[in-house]
């Protein structure tokens, strides 16, 4: 028995050391991906190079094969090539254009039985990027008329506190905000800092699908009153998994719902009612009657725009990576935005040509006079960096750009912090 304990003693001390001495401080295998342009843009003709650094255990990857498929952006080839690694390295040949975009590949190697990959863009003369979608001539008069005829009904909100959800600084709600005669409406959640002051406005449109929005007391802390919304009706975030389930089996095609028809497209009212939400909280008695922001991504990036054009009550706007951005893109070959019309054949019937240019965010930002945030990454292959492009180089209003090379359709912490300070130096 003694011997017995004292074999497990030994054998939990000495396994106890080789777990203290054995513990690794960091990978196996390290890499990283650079291109020969440290921020991945080059001039038309330009040829880019990729290259790949890995070593195991601090030493060399070599004689060892990536494999790589190079082509333009979202035109990748499904074949792949490959290239050896030579002294820790291995250069991949990206190519160049002759016009203004991106180009893209994706690498992977294998590594202590291991499969590591990649994926990025490079970019050609991006600031010479120019919109395909056509500005029509009344356009103007569309959303004039639209949001008359929207604005005729005076927002109204039901709204009901949530003191389960609220903190000592931050009273949240729940607001059902009826904002269209037809009985439209959104669901969305209302956080306000409890301490007595006036206070800046901030609306946070929603990234796509039919799904919870999430409750962010980030803002409200910040010091603004934050309103963030779901854009379907019926879609309440406090409903059920099941619930929100069954609604997104009716409405997940919502995107495409009516897009023949510029009056009936089910965007139409969403973007006046975004308008139509400013208006409402521009009553709220805790405003400091001077400052509304706007900010979101992807969808929520295109409805931040679209909502700093249709309002003029929107003094600053922060948009990350804009969806419904030069949408025919597609239609001639190249890179369109999301929800990606076009890319597939027979996904959309022709009409919607004529329908699409007035709920292009294109031709919104074109429009957009109060100050831009606008930021996105090189590597995104749901809202290409090519219809970002194409947005960007339209806007004549005042514009602070941050470009993230290696992130996709997400974006770093830093890049909201970046935000934040930006806004907040508006404050009137």
């Amino acid at each position: 028995m003694t011997r017995l304990l004292i074999l497990l003693l030994t054998l939990w001390t000495t396994s106890e050391a080789m777990a203290q001495f054995s513990k690794p401080r960091r990978a196996f295998t390290e890499w990283y991906v650079e291109t020969d342009h440290a921020d991945r843009t080059y001039c038309i003709g330009q040829q880019a190079i990729l290259i790949v650094k890995a070593n195991e255990g601090g030493v060399p990857v070599d004689g060892r094969w990536l494999r790589y498929s190079v082509g333009d952006e979202m035109f990748l080839p499904s074949r792949m090539d490959s290239v050896l690694f030579v002294g820790g390295e291995a250069r991949v040949a990206v190519g160049t254009r002759s016009e203004p975009g991106f180009r893209a590949a994706k690498i992977e190697f294998k590594s202590n039985g291991e499969t590591y990959k990649d994926f990025l863009k490079v970019a050609f003369s991006p600031e010479m990027i120019e919109t395909l979608t056509p500005n029509p001539d009344d356009f103007d008069d569309f959303w004039r008329r639209t949001m008359k005829t929207v604005s005729k009904y005076k927002p109204t909100a039901e709204v009901t506190p949530l003191p389960e959800k609220s903190t000592n600084d931050v009273k949240v709600s729940l607001v059902k905000l009826t904002f269209d005669a037809s009985g439209r409406h959104f669901y969305g959640y209302l956080t306000e800092p409890r301490a007595e002051g006036k206070y800046p406005i901030m609306f946070s449109p929603p990234g796509a699908g039919v799904k919870r929005i999430s409750l962010s007391t980030y803002y409200a802390e910040q010091g603004y009153i934050y309103f963030n919304i779901g854009i379907h009706d019926n879609l309440n975030p406090e409903m059920s998994d099941d619930e929100i389930a069954a609604l997104n089996e009716v409405m997940g095609g919502y995107n495409r719902m009516g897009v023949t028809s510029r009056d009936d497209f089910y965007y139409r009212l969403v973007y006046a009612g975004c308008a139509q939400a400013i208006e409402w909280l521009c009553t709220l008695p805790n405003w400091d009657g001077k400052n509304v922001g706007v900010t979101g991504g992807s969808q929520g990036g295109a409805l931040t725009l679209v909502t700093a054009h249709l309002s003029p009550r929107v003094t600053f706007c922060a948009a990350f990576y804009p969806a419904l951005s030069d949408v025919l893109g597609f239609r001639h070959m190249r890179a369109g935005g999301w929800p990606k019309y076009y890319q597939e054949p027979n996904d959309i019937a022709d009409e919607a040509v004529e329908v699409l240019p007035y709920y292009d965010v294109a031709n919104h930002a074109r429009r957009v006079t109060c100050p831009v945030y606008y930021s996105f990454g090189y590597a995104d292959d749901t809202c290409s960096p090519t219809s970002m492009w194409a947005v960007y180089n339209l806007i004549t209003a005042p514009k602070a750009l941050e470009i993230t090379p290696t992130s996709g359709h997400w974006r770093y912490p830093q890049s909201n912090e970046n935000a934040m300070r930006w806004m907040k130096q508006l404050w009137k």
